[in-house]
């Protein structure tokens, strides 16, 4: 009896801690929930990325991941150190439909809220990238945590150039190394640049910072001294902010309309090229903003992505232009005397003295006083033949970079000629996080674009995204279209000019809606 009462007692005790042990489940369930509802939540990753069978790393690349939460919707912001998504460089033309499928069948995220934002570095990535671009946001995802939101901008103008030059002819060259640079006296001025930093910060409750997300146009191009396989200018700049910043905490850099932006003295022959200085003073600029920017609880998450038809260019009286003017340059050049060997020597000796380049100036003295000229005759027909020279070379260098624009040309016409559509499908997103928007653009949109599109915006912390979710090469201004294969630009290019309106039209459609 007393035995039985004794086991009686203790399944009443157990039954008792049971109960309470729910009811603090339940209650511990109940309270998360209420502090977790209407509340954005975020996880930051970054998985290295180098292809380290390249003859020499000079420096890590990497696929970074964002994911942010709020009930319901779910948005991703991926940046990935490469050159582009699909079409150029060693990430395949599937990565971004095998990576988005990937990410809804693990993780339920809708593929329309994944934004992929290449760097436009030209670092080389490893084969298995999109893979790791899995692994970088699954790890995210796993990270989620109540932030609070905070967004502003910075300012950075010394590390890039417009490398549009406007001629006094009326037309336009590019500053390029695969050109060569009109004469100085044939520029009549520069293009504009925007050196606006658009910053969303995101920081745990504690005060961390979680992750920075930092917009900025410029081609990422500046290489490194030993000319190794690296990130770039943008790599380093996000290297200062995660040194500077929380342990852990996560830098995500957005390129925007760099398609026109070169980093500051992209010809300079005199120095080393060395990314790193630049990516420095990015990255302080970047940090000298952020400790301005205040966040807070209150925050929304908003992802609208809409798919535009948009024109495809028909190059074939441009492509016929171009020939026209290749024959005219060709009919130009004349005969010479001098070679390089030649050339050379004189160039020197005639801009020694004005007067008396071809030997002492008694000399000179002497034949004017005994009634001759003979050294005046040499330097007369040395001259000739120099400006005969130059002239020559001015007319092979217009040759060769139009020889170069008309391959770009003739790229684009033949796929456009032979597409099933005159259009081209192109995918626009557009994120709100708080008070950060940003709209995007599969292109290398030119810095106009993006001035155009944050100038109409009636909203103060717009930014513009190119290179995110795709790639069809450049998208210059309907006004740079009309330069007619002078620069890049304009001739990389499958748009015809009245797509720059529709989708400045579109975008401003969609930043409104991004209430």
């Amino acid at each position: 009896m007393n035995s039985l009462l004794a086991d009686s007692t203790n399944t009443r005790s157990i039954f008792k801690l049971a109960g309470c042990m729910l009811l603090l489940t339940v209650v511990g369930t109940l309270h998360q929930t209420t502090a977790y509802a209407g509340q954005l939540m975020a996880g930051a990753a970054k998985v290295d990325i180098t292809n380290r069978d390249v003859k020499l790393v000079n420096d890590p690349l990497y696929v970074k991941a964002l994911v942010i939460k709020e009930g319901d919707t779910t948005a991703v912001i991926v940046t990935v150190d490469a050159v582009a998504i699909a079409e150029i460089g060693s990430i395949r033309n599937e990565y971004l439909d095998n990576v988005r499928t990937q990410l809804e069948k693990d993780l339920k995220i809708k593929p329309a809220n994944v934004m992929i934002n290449a760097s436009h570095c030209h670092g080389v990535v490893c084969a298995d990238v999109e893979q790791r671009t899995v692994q970088a946001v699954k790890e995210a995802a796993k990270k989620l945590v109540p932030v609070n939101v905070g967004v502003g901008t910075g300012h950075e103008d010394r590390v890039m150039e417009n490398r549009r030059l406007i001629l006094k002819s009326g037309k336009e060259a590019d500053v390029r190394h695969a050109y060569s640079l009109p004469p100085d006296e044939e520029v009549a001025k520069v293009g504009p640049i925007d050196p606006e930093i658009g910053i969303l910060k995101l920081d745990k409750k504690n005060g961390e910072t979680l992750a920075v997300v930092y917009n900025f146009a410029c081609h990422p191009i500046q290489g490194v001294p030993n000319k190794g396989n690296t990130a770039d200018m943008s790599g380093f700049a996000s290297q200062v902010i995660e040194d500077n910043l929380s342990n852990g905490t996560i830098a995500l850099f957005v390129q925007g309309c760099g398609g026109d932006i070169n980093p500051v003295m992209y010809k300079d022959v005199d120095n080393p090229r060395d990314a790193e200085t630049l990516g420095n003073m990015l990255g302080l600029s970047t940090l000298k903003a952020l400790r301005k920017i205040k966040c807070t609880d209150v925050g929304d998450l908003k992802v609208i992505n809409e798919t535009l038809a948009l024109p495809r260019s028909n190059n074939a009286k441009r492509i016929a232009a171009i020939k026209v003017e290749q024959e005219k340059l060709m009919k130009s050049l004349g005969g010479t005397s001098l070679n390089l060997k030649t050339f050379i020597p004189l160039v020197v000796k005639y801009n020694l003295h004005k007067d008396f380049p071809s030997y002492y100036s008694h000399r000179y003295l002497l034949e004017e006083k005994l009634g001759r000229d003979d050294l005046k005759q040499l330097d007369a027909e040395n001259r000739t033949n120099l400006e005969r020279y130059i002239r020559n070379i001015y007319t092979m260098e217009k040759l060769s970079i139009s020889q170069t624009n008309l391959r770009l040309l003739n790229k684009h016409q033949a796929r456009n000629t032979t597409a099933k559509k005159k259009t081209v499908d192109v995918e626009v997103l557009g994120i709100k996080v708080g008070d950060f928007r940003m709209i995007t653009f599969p292109a290398e949109l030119t810095v106009g674009i993006g001035l155009n599109i944050k100038k109409k915006s009636p909203h103060e912390n717009t930014f513009v995204a190119g290179y995110t979710n795709g790639y069809i090469y450049y998208a210059p201004t309907a006004a740079q279209l009309k330069n007619v294969g002078g620069a890049q630009e304009d001739s990389d290019c499958m748009l015809a000019p009245e797509w720059q309106a529709i989708f400045e039209t579109r975008a401003q459609d969609i930043i409104k809606r991004l209430k």
